[in-house]
């Protein structure tokens, strides 16, 4: 068992706009992924791994340009998923490193990536597991800028059109797995 608010004040300090705007987001995501773990007993989830892995998808902010969020950074803030795992992945947390790392979006694929221009590595952009998908989705339902209001289904959906039609549908099959 790790400690996520332990983890996350190494990187923002505490009480800080950008600490706020991270710990509120991802309480947000954590307490509907916990939310949607309840609500599939079949699958037999792993709840602790969730309740981390959700509280850290987003570790890699701080290293972005997002200054509507005090992201003060350079790097382009597509990629904060991946930075954020190399900082997991150099804390030894592989697991939760892929989470962050395959959150993006509905996830990239490779596709997708060279479509944009995105300037990641080759690697796996899209969720593998249930607990990554499971994160992705609930993921989609907070942003960072309306902390503590949950999206509508319809206001999630829609948000996917400007990244095309196969971005939509693996949300769609997201939420046909885990949607409420």
């Amino acid at each position: 068992m790790i400690d996520p608010l332990a983890i996350i004040h190494r990187y923002y300090p505490e009480g800080s706009d950008i600490e706020r705007v991270l710990r509120q987001h991802a309480e947000d995501v954590t307490g509907l992924a916990l939310e949607l773990v309840d609500a599939h007993p079949e699958m037999e989830l792993d709840r602790e791994f969730v309740a981390e892995a959700a509280m850290l998808h987003d570790i890699g902010i701080y290293q972005t340009s997002a200054p509507e969020i005090f992201c003060t950074g350079e790097a382009p803030y597509i990629l904060h998923g991946y930075l954020g795992a190399e900082l997991l992945r150099s804390l030894g947390l592989p697991r939760h490193a892929w989470v962050a790392e395959r959150h993006t979006g509905s996830g990239l694929t490779a596709e997708e990536i060279a479509a944009r221009a995105i300037p990641l590595p080759p690697g796996i952009y899209t969720p593998q597991c249930p607990e990554e998908e499971l994160i992705c989705y609930a993921d989609k339902f907070y942003s960072k800028t309306k902390l503590g209001q949950r999206k509508a289904l319809e206001r999630v959906r829609s948000g996917f059109g400007k990244h095309g039609e196969a971005a939509l549908a693996r949300f769609d099959a997201l939420h046909q797995k885990y949607g409420l």
